[in-house]
């Protein structure tokens, strides 16, 4: 990825040698696609607070900071130091972070609930994207990690490994969607179609359930495009198809091939052999395009919007339009602060308001929002705007129509993620003033089929056979968490340097 410049980057340094290892993030982690803003005085308020509590707690209970902070207990204490600091968001208890059985009875009494995340990557071994491998190393050289230093990393070890730990060990995720990211250079897609398809196949067999589902990658425009769709729909058998209207969303300075959704001659051919094959989904990368992306590549400003979805969604009601992030914009004007004040100030988020207005609109009920990296970077940098987003895509798509992503591994063990929504209720004035409903509880009726069972809907899976499942899966967890097994706390990216 080449879209920071060096100037740029030598403000960032890798999050994983950097950024505190609380169990959520406590300032925005980044991939080198954008720069992420300074902690803001209120992240680093939280972040104090943590530390201080944890500091007071871990002492009580015979263990070290670093080891509270990985218990259930200190993910407790996490959010009852963001209500001190954003004000009562998180349903916590302070006696969940102060007594350890009481946060891990109810970890445990969560922990079967039905999570599907449909929005996960991990990086090919061949990448010549090295971002990631440089980071690990940096972990070893700086000797936060001893494990690593001296050892030359490589994309299996951090990638697909760790994919399958943070994913299914580190986190109540019972069902993934492994996606990629294409590029006019053929080097560069995250993992290829045939790829994606492979790691599907890996997980399924060695679980012996389906615990993985697995996007093609199309793109129109590209020369060929077409007869990759028919090689991936003949042998890959995709789940679904997923696609970029920016094109080259990893070099986009080089985008040659950008599209819209509702361009007929191009993509409706499309959509007519995938309605023939059986498949209904169709994801669309849109948003995470802030003005400072804007500003150097203009012209693909009109392909990141939602602009394009209502028409095509009405022009093929058989399908479903699937936008990912939500079509956040990030960071709404410059930061999330400038997003929340938006919000306050005309009641709508840029491109998000647009998309929670299509069935309206358009008057259709097959477009959904897609939760992937947009809850991410809102609970951590900004509780209320994120509990705004939630409000915001639950009134005009519907509850029905919100599906759960964690843009994870990039972001870490997505544990935190599944957390946060968990605990996150929409402020009373915030519902007052906006007509929004309430969330809910972590196991009601709104939060678990954002959770899962709107995807497993759409791609026809039943969830009740996921309860008590005693597969590969099931036994493996058993024995990583009998052996010790804890979420390492890490995020994979860079942060600004101080």
């Amino acid at each position: 990825m080449k879209l920071l410049n060096d100037r740029e980057r030598q403000a960032l340094i890798p999050a994983e040698i950097a950024a505190f290892d609380g169990p959520i993030p406590t300032q925005i982690v980044s991939s080198d696609e954008y720069a992420p803003i300074p902690q803001t005085p209120a992240q680093s308020s939280v972040e104090a607070r943590l530390k201080s509590l944890a500091d007071e707690l871990a002492c009580r209970q015979g263990l070290t900071r670093r080891q509270f902070l990985r218990t259930s207990a200190g993910m407790a204490a996490a959010f009852v130091a963001m209500n001190d600091v954003y004000g009562p968001l998180f349903e916590v208890a302070r006696a969940e972070a102060a007594t350890p059985d009481l946060a891990a009875a109810r970890a445990e009494e969560l922990s079967g609930q039905f999570v599907f995340d449909g929005h996960t990557h991990f990086l090919r071994d061949d990448t010549q994207i090295q971002t990631f491998v440089r980071m690990r190393e940096a972990v070893g050289k700086a000797g936060w990690n001893p494990d690593l230093a001296d050892k030359p990393q490589s994309i299996e070890d951090l990638k697909f490994d760790n994919y399958v730990k943070e994913i299914y060990l580190d986190s109540d995720t019972k069902i993934a969607l492994i996606s990629s990211a294409p590029s006019d250079i053929p080097a560069d897609w995250f993992l290829t179609n045939p790829m994606t398809a492979a790691a599907r196949a890996r997980i399924n067999d060695r679980f012996g359930t389906k615990r993985m589902l697995s996007h093609a990658i199309f793109t129109p425009g590209q020369p060929g495009w077409m007869d990759e769709v028919d090689r991936a729909l003949a042998e890959d058998r995709p789940d679904s198809f997923k696609g970029y209207t920016i094109g080259d969303n990893t070099h986009k300075d080089l985008s040659r091939y950008p599209w819209r959704l509702d361009d007929a001659k191009l993509l409706y051919p499309f959509y007519e052999k995938m309605q023939k094959a059986g498949l209904r989904n169709v994801c669309v990368h849109k948003g995470l395009f802030p003005p400072s992306i804007e500003r150097r590549f203009p012209h693909l400003l009109a392909h990141a919007d939602v602009r394009d979805v209502g028409k095509a969604a009405r022009d093929w009601p058989e399908l479903n339009f699937i936008v990912y992030h939500s079509a956040y914009r990030f960071p709404g004007g410059g930061t999330p602060e400038d997003a929340l004040a938006q919000f306050d100030a005309t009641g709508r988020i840029e491109w998000v308001s647009d998309l929670a207005e299509i069935p309206e609109k358009f008057g259709i009920n097959n477009v959904y929002g897609d939760l992937g990296q947009v809850f991410a970077l809102t609970a951590v940098a900004q509780p209320r705007l994120a509990a705004a987003l939630m409000g915001m895509l639950v009134k005009g798509l519907g509850a029905d129509h919100v599906v759960w992503g964690t843009d994870a591994v990039w972001t870490g063990a997505p544990q935190w993620q599944i957390e946060s929504l968990r605990r996150l209720e929409i402020p009373q004035d915030m519902q007052r003033k906006h007509g929004f409903a309430p969330l809910g509880s972590a196991t009601g009726e709104v939060k678990s089929a954002i959770f899962g069972m709107n995807s497993a809907r759409l791609y026809g899976i039943e969830p009740t056979a996921y309860a008590d499942l005693d597969d590969g899966l099931a036994k493996l967890k058993r024995e990583y968490l009998a052996a010790g097994g804890v979420r390492s706390n890490l995020r994979y990216g860079y942060v600004t340097r101080v």
